[in-house]
């Protein structure tokens, strides 16, 4: 058996949003949508940026998407339709190893 197909490597994407009202609400929307498999929602976020030539804090909330890399442009775009930020961040990383049983469901998941 060789290597999976690189549409079949499992991703995490990084995306921050205000509060947990507003992270919860996009997990729920890519699960149920099948872009992503599981969304982990990490309060506690503080996070410090430049936005408009200005340095700002914000407290956040950290979503951890779980999907696949042929996925990818769907999540962009479901982040881009469902987001109140200007510039949501979408930041893929592509798993070194992933656990068969896991990589199966992902991949199921978001078939």
């Amino acid at each position: 058996m060789g290597p999976p197909d690189i549409t079949d490597a499992v991703v995490v994407v990084f995306s921050s949003a205000p509060d947990a009202e507003v992270a919860k609400r996009i997990a729920r929307a890519l699960v149920e949508r099948r872009i992503a498999a599981c969304v982990q929602v990490l309060p506690g976020l503080h996070s410090t940026y430049r936005w408009q030539g200005a340095i700002e804090e914000a407290s956040e909330v950290l979503l951890l998407v779980k999907t696949r890399r042929s996925r990818l442009g769907d999540l962009e775009l479901a982040l881009r339709q469902l987001h109140p930020y200007e510039v949501p961040e979408c930041v893929a990383v592509e798993a070194a190893h992933v656990a068969a049983p896991y990589r199966a469901w992902v991949l199921a998941e978001t078939a």
